[in-house]
């Protein structure tokens, strides 16, 4: 069964700490699924902890919601939690953290296999120390070398399929292109307005 990404950006309200304010400290700001319907399972891992099947040290796993969450994500969150026995893995990151993010850090995993058996599919293999033999099986040993350990990047094609491989970086599960640039983006501007520290973004899984 897989497994699907909710959750919200907050930000928090520049009175906060004004003798006068007396509502909540966070406020919704736009729903995760605005800007990122994927359900890459090596960005989850990447930043959450969820679904690592790379081996990464996630930047903020099982945090659960935040103390002063706002009403109205602590609303959806019990709501779907109620509903859906399958909910997990709640927590938060600010874009404080993101942006420091070092984006050439890898996970455990010497690489990744990328295989496309047809345009509009793609099946995804962690490579450590040798090569899947399903791998082999089907489509032969790889032209990079009979072992992973001193294979360089490359990219074929067999039998009508395209094969590449190579290291796995956060740049290349967070970056350009995985849908998770226009969350950073939003949360860089929004940061703007209310410091990196009072933008955040709380999500949960099923």
């Amino acid at each position: 069964m897989g497994t699907d990404i909710y959750g919200f950006i907050e930000v928090r309200h520049l009175s906060v700490g004004k003798d006068w304010h007396e509502g909540e400290a966070w406020a919704v700001c736009m729903r995760l699924d605005v800007l990122y319907e994927g359900s890459d399972y090596a960005a989850f891992g990447c930043l959450f902890g969820v679904r690592d099947w790379l081996g990464w040290t996630p930047v903020a796993a099982e945090r659960g919601l935040p103390a002063d969450v706002s009403e109205s994500v602590r609303t959806e969150y019990e709501r779907d939690a109620r509903l859906d026995d399958a909910i997990h893995s709640c927590t938060w990151v600010s874009w404080a953290e993101l942006r420091e993010l070092d984006m050439t850090v890898r996970p455990a995993a010497r690489g990744m296999l990328e295989i496309h058996p047809r345009p509009w599919m793609i099946e995804r293999y962690r490579i450590d120390d040798q090569w899947p033999d399903e791998v082999v099986e089907q489509y032969g040993m790889p032209p990079l070398g009979a072992s992973p350990v001193e294979a360089p990047a490359g990219r074929w094609e067999v039998a009508g399929a395209t094969l590449e491989y190579g290291p796995v970086t956060r740049l290349d599960v967070l970056g350009p292109g995985t849908g998770w640039e226009h969350v950073f983006e939003v949360m860089r501007a929004l940061a703007q307005r209310f410091a990196p520290d009072g933008v955040r973004l709380v999500v949960w899984f099923d």
